[in-house]
């Protein structure tokens, strides 16, 4: 390695330099401040924890997405952390063990092993909520209006929420009784929205077979129109099905009252995610911008993993890709420069101005610097025995 190749960073691996770097703190604090008014507590998982925690409970692909390294106190399988998800239900299962209602709240870097695509990081700085110990529709809908709260605070003006529900998935694939090979299969093209590979795939299921449903409902996407045909897809289905459909309807009737700037859809193939989710599920879009930019749905299957049953549901967003997709204003009001003088009274002007204001003091080797340069447009002066803000002009 030459020493110019010594300051090069990886891959999908960034510095955030100013001014981006308050803007993402900025908006990382204000997102935690309103999880935190909704009566979610903060919680800061270890960047690094044993695999058998780290990954219990979770899909194949998240395994994938996970840096894993040797532990050379003990010898053991550690892993950074790829999802921050699984770590709140191991800190409600085993470090808090409360009883009832658990709101939780994290913000913190996640490391993949690859980017989702070629411009993402694999570093994203992940912000999220969970609330455990209650399966209701309430709960879902709590967790959905939370997420869509936050995109408001992220100064997103035009966002598409699209619903699906994993158990219509799960129920199908179920009632169809695939090999393992098939069962993978399907579920790949599924997520990927390949109609053709699921044509070929699926095309000699018999009409009404849970199989030909399947391929069906690979092609309904959209608005209530959407849901409309899911229904006629899936008439005389189980009570499981019906269920699952009428729980999208209502939850999107409700959303819509609470939020008209959103708009809803339905997509039947959303299996993305970490293969973890068990029930209702959500993934938030903007215009221009491919991927979703919070995601989340109900997980009631790791808590027994971590050997005490709980529902679960939450959701996860990446405040640096928020910041670049959003509108918030930007504080630019600048700073005030001081002097390198020793002054007890200076001294005193600095400590009460840095109460409410940003104060840069000259150092020795400032005598000659522009303040202007500095980031500052006033600077302190002394006006016979006091000391007093001024602008630069």
């Amino acid at each position: 390695m030459t020493v110019s190749d010594r300051w090069l960073l990886p891959d999908g691996v960034e510095d955030i330099l100013p001014p981006l770097a308050g803007q993402i703190e900025s908006l990382r604090r204000d997102v935690m401040d309103t999880c935190q008014r909704w009566g979610y507590q903060l919680v800061i998982p270890p960047l690094i924890e044993y695999v058998e925690s780290l990954l219990t409970g979770t899909g194949h692909d998240l395994e994938l997405q996970t840096f894993k390294l040797t532990d050379q106190l003990t010898g053991r399988m550690m892993g950074v952390r790829a999802d921050m998800t699984p770590q709140a239900a191991r800190i409600d299962a085993h470090t808090l063990g409360q009883e009832g209602i658990t709101r939780l709240c994290y913000a913190g870097h996640v490391l993949h092993t690859r980017p989702k695509h070629m411009l993402a990081s694999r570093t994203p700085i992940q912000a999220g909520c969970e609330l455990f110990g209650s399966a209701s529709e309430s709960a879902d809908l709590e967790v959905i209006s939370l997420m869509l709260e936050a995109l408001r605070v992220a100064g997103l003006s035009r966002v598409h929420l699209d619903l699906a529900h994993v158990a219509i998935y799960e129920s199908l694939i179920g009632e169809a009784e695939f090999d393992r090979t098939t069962s993978a299969a399907v579920f790949d093209a599924m997520g990927r929205k390949s109609v053709p590979e699921l044509d070929r795939l699926l095309g000699d299921c018999p009409e009404g077979s849970a199989g030909a449903r399947l391929r069906e409902l690979a092609r309904v996407s959209g608005g209530a129109e959407a849901l409309t045909e899911a229904h006629r897809i899936l008439s005389g289905a189980s009570d499981n099905l019906n269920a699952a459909l009428e729980q999208l309807g209502r939850v999107a009737e409700m959303l819509q009252r609470d939020f008209p700037e959103v708009s809803f859809g339905f997509d039947f193939c959303e299996l993305r995610g970490y293969n973890y989710h068990t029930g209702l599920v959500f993934a938030a879009y903007v215009p221009g911008h491919g991927d979703s930019i919070g995601k989340g749905g109900r997980y009631d299957a790791i808590g027994s993993d971590f050997g005490r049953a709980r529902p679960a549901t939450g959701f996860s967003l990446d405040i640096r890709a928020l910041v670049s997709l959003g509108t918030r204003p930007i504080n630019h009001r600048k700073a005030v420069w001081a002097p390198a003088e020793e002054d007890s009274e200076l001294e005193q002007a600095i400590s009460e101005l840095r109460k409410t204001d940003t104060v840069i003091r000259a150092l020795p080797e400032d005598t000659k610097a522009d303040p202007s340069t500095r980031g500052c447009d006033r600077k302190l002066v002394k006006q016979g025995d006091r000391w007093v803000v001024q602008g630069l002009g």
